[in-house]
């Protein structure tokens, strides 16, 4: 770029040069430059434009451009006038050359390089894992995914791959290191919460004044609904004279189980009971039979046991 604009500038001054030496040559007296350039028959009259715009120019500072020139001289240079002919054609060269040189290239803005872009996490730092239990998590991200233990960098607790989703445990970690890519977060691990049982009575029947042993055997007295967040690891039982089916799964993935009386099978069975029973009487004369449910986490060893009961005054009518 600096080379180019020398050879401009070098072209400017030559073509002065030549005009000065042009004009020296042409005229015998005294000189005054803007009027020679103001001559069309002197020099091309693009050229002209060019030099009086230059002249204008240097008046407008206060520079005369007066040349005194000996007056004794009159005969015509033949020589000079031959060397003019050939300066004339070289400013036509130059004028052409001045036309070819390109202007100087725009200086390259300096690229910007921008921060590698921060990516986000392929797991939604708003989940949370559940201790003591398995976990699932998706890689939603384009990078390899680690879970870590932060007291155990060194042994990953899984490796999801992008677009993968894993199953793993975790045991008693309150917070679990996500590291994909060089950048980590960390996510909440809270507690496995003990599981809670609903019992529910589904019938009128027991709100008689006479209830019967017989109609409670038949139908379904309670559901009982075991709510926990991993039910497949629950150890569930029931305790008392019931007869029990199920589990089936709510919309919820709870377990619910339909519970019936199971007291006798028959008129003398019931007498039996009774006998060994007594205690079981109320003060309104009706009897009761308790049920329990037991509901042990085998991970957690969390214990729940939760219980109702049924009342009845005679085995049928």
């Amino acid at each position: 770029m600096v080379s180019k604009n020398r050879d401009s500038k070098f072209v400017i001054y030559q073509v002065l040069y030549i005009f000065i030496i042009t004009i020296l040559a042409l005229k015998g007296a005294e000189l005054d430059l803007r009027r020679v350039a103001l001559e069309d028959e002197t020099v091309d009259i693009n050229v002209k434009d060019s030099l009086v715009a230059i002249l204008d120019s240097l008046y407008s500072l206060g520079i005369d451009f007066s040349i005194q020139i000996d007056p004794n001289v009159v005969e015509e240079n033949v020589v000079l006038k031959d060397q003019l002919a050939s300066l004339n054609k070289r400013v036509q060269d130059l004028k052409e050359k001045v036309k070819e040189i390109p202007p100087p290239p725009k200086e390259k803005e300096p690229e910007i390089v921008e921060e590698q872009t921060k990516l986000q996490s392929p797991i939604s730092l708003k989940k949370t894992f559940i201790q003591n239990t398995w976990n699932i998590a998706t890689n939603s991200g384009t990078v390899p995914t680690t879970i870590l233990d932060p007291d155990n960098r060194s042994t990953p607790i899984a490796i999801i791959q992008p677009g993968e989703n894993k199953r793993f445990d975790l045991q008693d970690q309150t917070e679990v290191i996500i590291r994909f890519g060089s950048q980590e977060e960390r996510i909440k691990v809270v507690p496995n919460l003990p599981p809670e049982i609903d019992i529910q009575r589904v019938t009128t029947k027991m709100n008689s004044a006479d209830i019967y042993v017989r109609e409670l055997q038949r139908i379904t007295a309670f559901t009982v609904t075991i709510i926990d967040q991993r039910p497949d690891q629950l150890k569930v039982t029931s305790s008392g004279p019931i007869s029990v089916s199920g589990p089936q799964k709510d919309a919820k993935g709870n377990l619910v189980y339909n519970v019936s009386l199971r007291l006798a099978a028959n008129e003398t069975q019931y007498d039996e009971w009774i006998d060994r029973n007594e205690e079981m009487q109320e003060a309104d004369g009706r009897y009761k039979a308790n049920f329990f449910f037991t509901v042990v986490d085998e991970i957690t060893n969390d214990r729940v046991q939760v219980g109702d009961s049924f009342f009845f005054t005679d085995f049928s009518k």
